[in-house]
């Protein structure tokens, strides 16, 4: 029998699959864990228990999040819910206005902003801006191409019907007769526009599909039969755009509903403007993405170069600077991106995170010199079960997080620090459903459903808080101490968890006023929902000489634990909550108070003799905070 002493120093593999316990071979068995839930991993490897949840307000139903950052110092938190924007600022409803997008169309929601404008699109809805004016008012409405003195719209335009399909006019100029030489129209078409041998008119009725009635903007050349013409590609008829963004100085337009697989780019320094003309530099560019598949654009990007995000591929738009001329598309990697809604993708210290078109993956889209092209790594590779079925994701810089909101209410955070090769998964729970995230400036919010919002449940906007250790709480303080404190009408007739003068108390039950009545007064107070924390390691590494093939006994642990109010562990006895302070005399007092830094030093009994069971766990929902920075283990194994 040997004896044998490991120390885990960090936890920097983050939570990995079962499916590496029998690779002991690998680095990331060494720096990862079996299990991580409701933990916040730290760049340099030790983990704390998660952030609480603070509750902002109600929502109105189930939505989205975005971001509004106008400067360091001005930012917004839009909610956007069916037919309803919710504007926030510091936390307080600041404006709402109407909006077009219903409940089942806010998935689709893409956007883009440029100082005080931000730019909303969906293929079954007109595009819309949202503007923040000089006097603090908020205006949404349809955004408008650029028109000439003539009145002619500067606005991409399309042929839909087939390329013989032939149009004749009955007159050069007023209020004519446009015959069609195939079914092409609509009723919907009223109201849109053609080009008829390079001249603008507006239909204005619909008579057949082969016959409208149209306005002519200027002056047709030519009342003969004609396959020059075109109509708008963006309209009630044909859909509208898919995705948007700002890059050198242009307006991108990325696919629209019935032109998938098609880029818009507007004249330079004129965003709304998208005249080819005769193809000057700084006049719009225009083209399909041609391939050996229809490459449907799901999001456009500008990084180092203007990235398309496709259902099959990703591309690379190069020119420097980009005219049309000069552009030039290659494809890069062969992914594709989630089809049916938007995942924004994401920057990360230079490259772009995205969600794989199989949902079961996020990668990351990094230019190599080395290559001279995109590579698209899978940054789940070892935690794949972490991600299932991403909806919506965004990176909060200042924790280093990528927090990824999944379809069954749970989310996953990613921390990412490629200078120190660490991209370590963790899962969280919270009770209830996350629907969306967003970072705004330094704070990162979600929009929680908290119960069924169809059976009554209610839907809230809440942010993480390190002051916090439950969800959708509320903290408090008075001047002297309080046996009632109210305020919690969010949580009617549930049971919190209380922390009064940082000491947790028994639970409580919110009456239908939002009031908790203590046993005892308290200065301070916070009450919310519990969340439960677990850290549990990987088992003996089989390679070494703890290997899984032979009986392991734990005979003590040694834990190092920051600022630490509570600690609940097993080693092999069951849960059992340990009594920090009188273990060690080297603990320190941590800065906020009931909290100390030191080593745990624990006794263990019993043999492990299955390969998959870890030597200790840790699991508490104890609303204190807790940090674990390194675990040595001292065990013997039988020979």
């Amino acid at each position: 029998m040997s004896r044998i002493r490991q120390t885990k120093t960090t936890f920097s593999a983050g939570e990995v699959s079962r499916d590496l316990l029998g690779r002991g071979d690998l680095r990331a068995y060494e720096n990862g864990a079996l299990t991580l839930r409701n933990i916040f991993i730290h760049p340099t490897g030790g983990v704390s228990r998660r952030a609480g949840l603070r509750h902002i307000d109600t929502a109105r139903g189930p939505g989205r999040l975005i971001a509004f950052e106008f400067n360091t110092e001005q930012t917004y938190l839009l909610v956007v819910t069916g037919g309803m924007i919710d504007i926030y600022a510091d936390d307080v409803l600041a404006a709402t206005l109407s909006a077009p997008w219903a409940e089942d169309e806010i998935s689709g929601i893409a956007w883009t902003q440029s100082a005080d404008t931000l730019l909303l699109v969906h293929p079954d809805v007109a595009p819309h801006k949202l503007t923040r004016n000089s006097g603090g008012d908020w205006s949404l409405e349809v955004w408008s191409f650029f028109e000439d003195e003539d009145g002619v719209i500067r606005r991409p335009m399309f042929k839909f019907a087939g390329t013989q399909v032939t149009l004749t006019p009955s007159a050069l100029s007023g209020t004519i007769a446009l015959t069609a030489g195939a079914d092409v129209f609509v009723a919907a078409h009223e109201g849109t526009r053609l080009r008829v041998g390079g001249k603008e008119v507006e239909i204005v009725d619909y008579d057949s599909p082969t016959v409208v009635s149209a306005r002519t903007i200027e002056d047709l050349e030519s009342t003969d039969e004609t396959i020059d013409w075109e109509e708008q590609a963006f309209s009630a008829v044909h859909g509208w755009p898919v995705t948007v963004a700002f890059h050198q100085d242009r307006l991108v337009i990325g696919g629209s509903r019935d032109l998938p697989n098609r880029l818009w780019m507007s004249k330079s320094g004129d965003l709304f403007n998208f005249d080819l003309g005769t193809g000057l530099d700084d006049e719009s560019i225009e083209f399909a993405i041609l391939s050996d598949q229809v490459n449907a654009i799901r999001g456009i990007f500008s990084g180092r170069h203007l990235q398309v995000f496709t259902s099959g591929a990703e591309w690379m738009v190069t020119g420097d600077p980009l005219t049309p001329e000069t552009v030039q598309l290659k494809r890069q990697t062969r992914i594709g991106s989630v089809v049916g809604r938007y995942i924004p993708p994401v920057n990360v210290d230079g490259a772009t995170l995205f969600v794989s078109r199989s949902r079961r993956e996020i990668r990351e889209f990094l230019y190599t010199d080395l290559e001279a092209a995109y590579q698209a790594s899978d940054l789940a590779l070892l935690s794949r079960h972490l991600i299932i079925d991403p909806v919506d994701q965004d990176f909060d810089a200042s924790r280093r997080l990528l927090f990824v909101v999944r379809e069954d209410g749970k989310f996953a955070t990613l921390t990412v620090f490629r200078s120190e090769s660490v991209a370590a998964w963790t899962l969280h729970e919270t009770q209830g459903q996350a629907l969306s995230v967003a970072v705004v400036g330094e704070e990162t919010y979600l929009l929680v459903a908290r119960g069924d919002p169809e059976d009554g449940g209610d839907v809230m906007i809440e942010k993480f808080d390190d002051a916090l250790q439950l969800d959708a709480a509320l903290d408090g303080t008075a001047d002297s101490p309080q046996l009632t404190w109210s305020g919690l009408d969010h949580l009617a007739g549930q049971s919190v968890r209380v922390v009064a003068d940082r000491r947790v108390v028994d639970a409580q039950t919110v009456s239908a006023g939002g009031e908790i009545v203590l046993d005892e007064a308290a200065r301070s107070v916070q009450a919310g929902l519990p969340y439960t924390h677990i850290i549990e390691p990987l088992p003996p590494n089989e390679v070494n000489d703890g290997g899984a093939s032979r009986a392991v006994r734990l005979v003590q642990g040694l834990f190092r634990i920051e600022e630490t109010a509570a600690l609940s562990l097993d080693v092999g006895r069951g849960l059992q909550d340990v009594p920090l302070r009188d273990l060690d005399p080297d603990f320190v007092l941590g800065s906020a108070a009931r909290t100390v830094s030191g080593q745990v030093r624990v006794r263990a009994y019993g043999w492990h003799r299955t390969g998959d069971t870890p030597l200790w766990r840790i699991e508490q929902d104890v609303a204190l905070p807790f940090t674990l920075l390194s675990v040595t283990t001292e065990m013997k194994v039988s020979m």
